[in-house]
């Protein structure tokens, strides 16, 4: 496919997290097209990163016609979809993204899907990485930085989510009941969880060191810790460890967690509700990757280092 407007597969990695900027001010129609997008995700519930995901694919699609998505027809969708498809395995969220990001605009503009012959993306049948106790215990000791091990630990110890850690805030701390306030989680859900004695220990002695003004983890200019920066952060951890396990990320400790407190003798029912899913079926996962036993515990982070009340 020929287009001499590239803009949208070929932008910098310093220009990707204003793609959205740059497609509102150059295509006609589009800044338009992203307030309704807006809209109907808070509407529906959906996170800020579903709005990020696919308002940054629809932007590079525009970019790279210059031309608003929904104007466009089924074979320049197709061409593209080919052209992004053909970049191979680090593009598949680009592509899965690209196709949610079109069914989205469609369904905001009363389209149908048809008309863009927009295919369907197929879920793999996959297990997720699981790091053991030992491996747990290696990324924490290569942390030179008490803030990027208490920012793995919390991952690992809470079982949060990279958004959930990065947007804590000093006061969804309460260290006197050791407890741990995450605010609008995936799907605008609230939830509690319990610290445990090496959290609140740790969470302690880096607030009198720290001393951090809002956000627990502070990025540049008092803003909260970036994605990017909290990924790099487990990426130079595991680069450290040597571990060799395949597909392993910061959500690879949320994984941990769960599948940790299930083998401890934790309900699903309990590992459900203290990781905020909406479904059961979620949770189900870990039955295939968990081994039971007969221990009971809150808090993974305490078994590690043989800590009691």
């Amino acid at each position: 496919m020929q287009n001499k407007h590239t803009t949208g597969l070929q932008t910098a990695a310093k220009d990707y997290v204003t793609i959205a900027e740059q497609a509102c001010i150059k295509v006609n129609g589009f800044r338009e097209l992203y307030q309704k997008l807006e809209r109907s995700l808070n509407v529906t519930g959906k996170s800020k990163s579903t709005l990020t995901n696919y308002g940054r694919q629809l932007a590079h699609l525009a970019l790279h016609f210059n031309q608003l998505p929904t104007s466009l027809d089924a074979e320049q969708v197709l061409d593209y979809l080919n052209l992004v498809k053909s970049k191979g395995t680090p593009s598949a969220t680009f592509f899965k993204f690209t196709v949610y990001g079109m069914r989205a605009a469609c369904k905001i503009s009363g389209l149908p899907y048809q008309q863009f012959s927009l295919p369907s993306i197929e879920r793999k049948d996959k297990l997720p990485s699981v790091l053991n106790a030992s491996e747990v215990k290696q990324l924490f000791k290569v942390c030179a930085l008490l803030k990027h091990r208490l920012l793995l630990g919390l991952c690992y110890g809470c079982g949060l989510r990279c958004g959930e850690v990065r947007n804590l805030r000093i006061g969804d701390v309460d260290l006197e009941r050791s407890m741990l306030h995450v605010r609008q989680g995936k799907g605008g859900k609230d939830r509690i969880l319990p610290l445990g004695i090496m959290l609140q220990r740790g969470i302690k002695t880096y607030l009198d060191t720290e001393r951090p003004q809002g956000f627990l983890f502070e990025g540049n200019k008092g803003e909260g810790f970036s994605q990017r920066g909290a990924q790099w952060v487990m990426s130079q951890a595991l680069k450290k460890t040597g571990i060799a396990k395949q597909d392993v990320s910061l959500h690879t400790l949320r994984h941990s967690y769960a599948t940790h407190l299930l083998e401890q003798g934790v309900s699903i029912l309990a590992i459900k509700e203290l990781l905020g899913h909406a479904h059961i079926d979620t949770t189900m996962i870990y039955l295939h990757l968990a081994r039971p036993s007969l221990a009971q515990i809150i808090s993974p982070m305490d078994t590690l280092y043989n800590q009691k009340a």
